[in-house]
């Protein structure tokens, strides 16, 4: 027979608890023994800690230390407790310490045993013992309440508290409202048992009233002294069967918030020490009480202005689906200036012709800042969007009239204290055709939007672009098309997504763009939830960065994918870009697309061809015309290998022809090159210009498929 099987025979269980990692290792009996499920499991130290009554984990601590010092058996009886606070049983631990350098292990036993009899502590004489006991206890009292963050967490607390000698067995905290007095929480008593005491007048003759109207705390050692001072109360607090009372009051800053009660089965005599303790405690507890509400009132405000400020995305528009998520940042508030928004565009440039349905408009932002000012602004700037578009203006200036407003609401604030100083905002716009899948973006100073296609490619699509909001009020916005086929989805976010986590905006597209690949496109709630986990969740403590709450700066994304009509057509991979005759920066742009296009390409020399062509095309476009190039490039399947295609086209009619330069030539290579790299090419007429293409032909891929 296994040891395992004889301890669990005779209702022991066996730990281990590494103080290196803080993590415990409880067998399926010591699992049971601190009122889990009865089975292996690994936990926390604080997980443990919460289990143990606060009293006997500070009397442990110090019998661990001692052995650890010593090299000795640490043993020690601890009452175990359950998520409400209370003591459920009492077990022995019986351990021995395996060090390891300034570390150590802790294996050992538990098992359970009787319990002491109620009323035996309080007849303990105090002694040293018992004051060192006491400071422990409030040290650790103390350090509970002030870790709480809720008015539920501090009550759970004050439950669990058991002062050292003289433990009560029923609490109670009551609040005051205008004039009547309430009951905030209590335990040790049934549900129901507080119906008399939830609203009472603070002239009642109860001692928590009084104490609540005074301020003075009151100590009632045995019923006959409680049904002396209040016999007009008496018979609600005699069903209890309790001995002694103390009704202590909650101050803060001078101000008289409530009262505690601490109720004994036994009887207490409240020498000078032990009020001493009582009075420290609610002291703690008021403290603790007040700063939950604050934090309360906080987080209450920040959902309100969430609630208020980000839209709810209605279901029920034909043919798309859409998800989105926005994750404040860590501090403060937790509001910030990041928004998104989907508004219903007027008139129907669909086919149905139905006003309202035909177009809708996509916006993400990031108005400068995390505090309430930006989400003021955020808010200001958001409704002065929709009006936009609601009038009907395009992309290009719907942004060039946001930016405007912006200007004019921040200019004339000069940081004085008062505003804050003038500040800009980042924007994209997409107005979006159900029908056609056209979709016309404008940008400013925005990350760029991303597709991901329906064979698991996923582009950062380059689009045009002016300076942020706010800062030029006569600033230009470009509009760039594309188009998003059925299945296909596009993911639009704000710049915290990208660079939370110590990535820059680089290293963290490369992140995103792992998960966009790695999802299936269908469900856009969990790949919603999986780009949060990624920045977020444990996984990111795990990838670049320095290990922090991960919340640098607030987060939104936005989703959208068109709903096929039926099994999804394997449409070719295709993108489009402008280079205009001012932007040859963009050509880098125009390489790094083609890359991205071909990233499962077979064949590495094939893809640098493919580049380098197209390096050479738009450059010839930027270098001998007036105008700007239109690239093309498209993967589309044949009957047994997969076919690149790439044409580039401009406002020019003049033809290139092919030249043989001399060596010390600056130009005519690029048809040449064609010749030598393209298994196909060639230069069309079309009307007022021209277009010159090649297609490459991937070898080894047999079957057709685009995968």
């Amino acid at each position: 027979m296994r040891t395992e099987d004889v301890l669990a025979a005779i209702a022991t269980g066996l730990w281990r608890w590494d103080n290196a990692s803080g993590i415990v290792s409880l067998d399926a009996e010591a699992a049971r023994l601190l009122g889990l499920p009865a089975e292996p499991v690994r936990l926390t130290e604080a997980a443990v800690r919460s289990r143990f009554h606060p009293v006997d984990w500070n009397e442990i601590d110090g019998v661990v230390n001692l052995a650890v010092a010593e090299g000795t058996l640490a043993e020690a009886r601890l009452r175990i407790m359950d998520e409400h606070g209370r003591v459920i049983r009492t077990v022995r631990s019986r351990s021995k310490p395996l060090i390891e350098g300034n570390d150590y292990q802790l294996v050992g036993t538990l098992q359970e045993v009787a319990e002491q009899q109620p009323g035996t502590a309080a007849r303990t004489p105090i002694t040293g013992d018992w004051r060192r006991s006491r400071e422990a206890f409030l040290l650790d009292a103390g350090r509970a309440l002030a870790e709480a963050r809720s008015t539920a967490e501090v009550l759970r607390v004050a439950a669990s508290l058991s002062m050292p000698g003289f433990s009560p067995d029923g609490l109670a905290v009551f609040g005051v409202a205008g004039e009547r007095l309430t009951v905030i929480g209590h335990h040790g008593h049934s549900e129901g048992d507080e119906g008399p005491f939830t609203s009472m007048s603070l002239d009642t003759d109860y001692p928590a009233a009084e104490v609540a109207r005074t301020g003075r705390a009151i100590y009632l050692p045995t019923p006959e002294e409680y049904l002396r001072r209040f016999p007009m109360t008496w018979p609600l607090a005699q069903r209890f069967g309790r001995q002694s009372w103390a009704f202590v009051p909650l101050v803060v800053a001078g101000r008289t918030m409530g009262a505690w009660m601490a109720a004994f089965k036994h009887p207490v005599a409240f020498t000078p020490d032990e009020r001493s303790v009582l009075t420290t405690v609610a002291r703690m507890l008021a403290q603790a009480l007040a700063r939950a509400g604050v934090a309360e009132s906080e987080r209450e405000l920040s959902l309100g202005l969430q609630r208020t400020m980000m839209p709810v995305l209605g279901p029920g528009i034909p043919g798309i689906r859409v998800a989105a998520r926005y994750v404040p940042t860590g501090g403060g508030l937790q509001v910030g200036g990041d928004w998104y928004d989907m508004i219903r565009l007027p008139g129907g440039s669909s086919r149905t012709g139905q006003p309202g349905t035909g177009r809708i408009a996509l916006v993400i932002g990031d108005v400068q800042g995390h505090d309430v000012r930006a989400a003021g602004l955020m808010g200001q700037l958001r409704i002065a969007l929709r009006a936009y578009a609601s009038e009907g203006h395009r992309p290009d200036a719907v942004l060039a009239r946001a930016s405007r407003f912006l200007y004019g609401i921040t200019d004339g604030d000069d940081g004085d204290g008062n505003g804050g100083g003038p500040r800009f905002a980042t924007c994209l716009y997409l107005e979006v055709d159900l029908e056609t899948g056209i979709v016309d973006i404008a940008r400013a100073g925005h990350p760029d939007p991303a597709v991901r296609m329906n064979d698991g490619t996923v582009l950062l699509r380059p689009t045009a672009g002016g300076l942020p909001l706010g800062i030029d009020p006569d600033t230009d916005y470009p509009t760039t098309r594309l188009t998003l086929e059925p299945g296909e989805t596009l993911m639009i976010c704000t710049d915290g997504l990208l660079e939370t986590g110590g990535h820059d905006l680089d290293s963290g597209w490369e992140r995103v763009r792992e998960l966009l690949e790695s999802h299936d496109g269908d469900d856009l709630e969990r790949l919603a939830d999986a780009l949060v986990e990624a920045v977020h969740g444990p996984g990111s403590h795990h990838t670049t960065g320095p290990l922090a709450d991960r919340r640098e700066d607030d987060i939104a994304v936005l989703l959208l994918s068109r709903r096929p009509a039926g099994t999804v057509r394997e449409a070719p991979r295709r993108t489009l870009m402008t280079i205009a005759q001012a932007e040859p920066e963009r050509i880098a742009e125009a390489r790094e697309q083609v890359r991205q296009l071909l990233h499962d390409w077979s064949d590495e020399d094939q893809l640098d061809a493919a580049v380098l062509m197209v390096s050479e095309m738009v450059t010839n476009v930027l270098v001998h015309t007036d105008g700007d190039a239109l690239l093309v490039a498209e993967v589309a399947c044949g009957e047994k290998t997969r076919r690149l295609r790439v044409e580039v086209s401009d406002g020019s009619d003049e033809l290139p022809h092919k030249r043989h330069p001399g060596e010390m030539a600056s130009s005519g290579r690029g048809l040449v090159l064609m010749e030598m790299l393209a298994d196909a090419w060639g230069v069309d007429p079309r009307g007022e210009g021209k277009a010159i293409w090649f297609e490459l032909n991937e070898p080894g891929s047999e079957g057709g498929c685009c995968r």
